[in-house]
């Protein structure tokens, strides 16, 4: 996007000036819009969608050490990922999801068989029976996530 027209100039703007102003200012708004209020109170000087867009990428992702260090994070997260007392299932699989989405957004590839050992170990010890019962299904370490968790949710609905 360019940069805004100046004011000055308003008595000479054409159609296309207006609207390429209009869909700079939505652009702007949507950009906005989307950051939590937290993040966007740090950014509220930017008065253009490019400008916003330039500063976000230097704060959150153009740094090599901010990348190294999201990427140890994300990966130390994985390795603590675990049941935690009182959550439902259905909510510790959901973390366990935005997880591995994060890490596939960071481009850290983790093993298939790995994801499969960390979402099976992390299940609650109440569950030792089921997974052992799992793990011989039909070579679970082909499965890919959804199917494996289709497969845990069976064996939740029939222990109720």
């Amino acid at each position: 996007m360019e940069p805004l027209l100046r004011v000055q100039d308003m008595a000479n703007y054409t159609d296309e000036d207006f609207e390429k102003i209009k869909e700079q200012e939505k652009a702007l708004a949507t950009l906005t819009m989307a950051l939590s209020p937290e993040i966007a109170q740090g950014f509220r000087e930017y008065d253009s969608a490019k400008a916003l867009w330039q500063a976000l990428i230097e704060v959150y992702e153009a740094n090599e050490h901010m990348k190294q260090s999201r990427e140890h994070m994300l990966r130390q997260k994985f390795n603590m990922f675990n049941h935690i007392l009182g959550e439902t299932l259905e909510t510790q699989l959901q973390r366990f999801i935005t997880l591995t989405n994060e890490m596939s957004s960071a481009k850290i590839s983790v093993q298939r068989s790995e994801i499969n050992k960390k979402l099976l170990n992390s299940l609650p010890k109440s569950w030792d029976g089921n997974i052992l019962v799992i793990k011989k299904t039909k070579d679970f370490n082909r499965l890919c996530l959804a199917e494996k968790m289709e497969i845990i949710k069976a064996c939740d609905l029939d222990d109720k």
